[in-house]
Order: structure tokens, then sequence, then C-alpha cells
């Protein structure tokens, strides 16, 4: 794969699972990254980890809360101090609050979708200006098969995740004589912490709905995530690639 040399590319939920698997391919790549997050300790920690494993010293983080729009604002105001462009936006930060419709708290739906759709948005937004007077871009948004699906308990994640795909669908038209592309990767069910905590019955009955019978690898999503940043993949554009073991067939 080539990587035009010398892109700088924002992150966010890079601390740990898919996010910071794909930070640290990039950081491989020599790409310049530049983390978002609220947590400063898991922050410094994940910038470090990675520049000592990959020897990328080109790592930044910034404090923003995701799901709000003037810490957006803000951040994105720090970072335009530092960087005149953004070449590469990876909106990979989201939450899960699980719950029957018939149980769902006002405050557990609003915040799923604040933080996950919202914060795509916002960030999106924020950066969408400078890829467009640069004539090149690249925005990767990381959704979920339960956007394709649905799942019970899941109608606010499963919603949000919806939602990013139209939003998707529709930048990607509105850009796509720019040489930017926008596109979205779902994954299914992967070995991640978010998954380690169900049950083994749980995971079982998760399996039967899977054809290939198994959870997903991080391993096997990352590399879907970087190919859309290089070169080779500037003709794909407003997808939803699935990478989900066949579960939204």
């Amino acid at each position: 794969m080539s990587m035009t040399e010398n892109k700088i590319c924002v992150i966010t939920g890079a601390t740990s699972g898919i996010g910071k698997a794909t930070a640290i391919q990039l950081a491989n790549l020599n790409i310049e990254l530049v983390l978002v997050g609220r947590n400063p300790t898991k922050l410094e920690y994940t910038k470090q980890f990675i520049a000592k494993k990959t020897g990328n010293k080109n790592i930044h983080f910034f404090l923003a809360d995701l799901s709000s729009q003037k810490d957006i604002i803000k951040v994105s105001s720090d970072i335009k101090k530092q960087y005149a462009y953004i070449d590469i936006l990876i909106n990979n930060a989201g939450v899960i609050s699980d719950s029957l419709l018939l149980r769902m708290k006002d405050e557990d739906f609003e915040h799923t979708m604040q933080t996950n759709m919202y914060g795509t948005f916002y960030c999106t937004h924020r950066v969408i200006q400078s890829m467009v007077k640069n004539r090149w871009g690249r925005i990767i948004n990381i959704s979920s098969v339960v956007g394709i699906r649905g799942n019970i308990g899941q109608s606010n994640y499963a919603a949000s995740k919806s939602a990013i795909h139209g939003f998707s669908k529709s930048i990607a038209k509105e850009v796509a004589t720019r040489g930017i592309t926008v596109n979205v990767v779902a994954p299914g069910y992967v070995k991640t912490a978010t998954s380690d905590v169900l049950s083994e019955k749980m995971k079982e009955n998760v399996k039967s709905w899977i054809p290939m019978g198994r959870f997903g690898e991080i391993e096997e999503i990352v590399p879907i995530i970087v190919f859309l940043t290089t070169d080779e993949a500037k003709y794909i554009t407003g997808e939803i690639i699935r990478v989900d073991g066949g579960m939204a067939i």
C-alpha cells in the first residue's frame, strides 16, 4: 500500500481496542497522529506506548469530551493552532448503554446519540474545511453491524450507528469531487474489553448468529481501516464495509 508522506491523522477513541490498534498501524506508516479523548492519563500512556512500539515520535493528544460541541469546538481550535490542516479523520470513539426500550432512561438514549452520532458530526464538521481546501482527505467512521441489523436492548446504540451510515453517505456525495472519501467500517462482535464482559452463555448465543461461528479479532478489522486511508482506496467512497463474519447477511 502506498501512503503519501507527512499525512496528519486525527483519531478518537484511540486508547483501547480497535482505535489503539489502528493508531499503532498508522504510526508504523509514519503518519503523524493526533489523539483526542477525555482521559489524560490514558492518552499519555497510549502516546508513550505507541511511540515506544513504533519509533514514531509524532504523536500528540488533546483533551475533549466528544459528546460536547463546546469541547470539540475548543479542541478543534487548539489543533488548528498547531496544524494548518488535517488529512485523515477516524471517528472511532463511542459509548454503549444497553437497555430494553421499556426500561431505558432518556439520558441513556441522549448520551449515546450525543457521543456516537453528534460526536462524529462535530469532529467531521470541524476538519472537512481544510480537506476541501487541500482537495484531499480521508474520513473513516467506525460503526457497528448493529446499526444494520438492530439488536435487542440496543435501540439507542443501533440508532446512533444507523445515523452515522446516512450521514456518511450524504457527506461522501458532497465532497466526492474534492478528492475526499468518506467511508464506514462496521465491525461485528470482536474480541475486545466490551465483549469480554459477556457471560459465556451470551457469547455462545451471539456466535449462533454469526455464520463463521466465532467473534472477530481486532487484527481482522484494522487492515480495512488502514487501507481506506491509502491512495489505493481513492475510488471507494460512501461504503459501509461490514467486517462481521457474515452476521448481517
